[in-house]
């Protein structure tokens, strides 16, 4: 392989480092492309496009829906790195993320904190209170909202938003309202495939991913 004038020495015998993270790139930009979405993945980006912030169930969402107990009654919750790594590349994007969620649990206050995020509605009974709460507090609209639920009580809430999405293992009633249902599990990155096609949508994944192949 030789230099191609611009990166590299030209007519050198080996690549550049310059050479080498531009092929990896490359090959990263290919392998993350369209090719690899579905027909439900493309309507969805005009919608997508619109976002500026995403709220989340937990329990089936951020979790695979295990409750465990500690011998002291303590909830311990496992959550997905990936899905974690894919809300960073969110806000660092300009889209600011929230929880809401009928359960109230220590390990979401953590790991909430741990993510950054915006905001954090635990104990909630009636999620639209939450939702118009903080539609006045931000100055959104439903349409800038996208939301990511599983089952029954999040119906009113995803019936509502401008991006509504649920997980492959989500109940076939939300299924039916969602815009777009991932192709992964409830705490096995189904959260990282929306924060990608939110990322996507807004033409930020090749300036993101760059970042991380200097």
């Amino acid at each position: 392989m030789t230099g191609n004038g611009s990166c590299g020495i030209p007519g050198g015998q080996y690549p550049s480092d310059c050479e080498v993270t531009e092929g990896l790139r490359q090959r990263a930009m290919s392998r993350s492309g369209q090719d690899e979405r579905g027909y439900a993945w493309r309507v969805c980006l005009p919608r997508a496009k619109e976002i500026q912030l995403l709220l989340l169930d937990v329990d089936g969402v951020l979790t695979d829906g295990t409750i465990t107990y500690g011998n002291s009654g303590t909830e311990l919750k496992s959550f997905n790195i990936k899905d974690g790594f894919g809300i960073r590349l969110l806000r660092e994007s300009g889209v600011e993320v929230g929880i809401i969620t009928a359960r109230r649990s220590e390990a979401v206050e953590r790991r909430a904190q741990d993510l950054k995020l915006a905001h954090l509605y635990q104990g909630v009974g009636n999620k639209i209170e939450a939702f118009t709460e903080i539609l006045a507090a931000q100055k959104l609209t439903p349409q800038q909202v996208a939301y990511m639920g599983d089952d029954w009580l999040d119906l009113p809430l995803l019936s509502r938003v401008g991006l509504a999405v649920t997980v492959a293992d989500g109940v076939a009633e939300v299924k039916a309202v969602a815009h777009y249902v991932t192709r992964q599990a409830g705490g096995r990155g189904a959260v990282r495939e929306l924060c990608e096609l939110i990322i996507e949508a807004k033409g930020q994944r090749e300036e993101l991913l760059a970042r991380y192949l200097r």
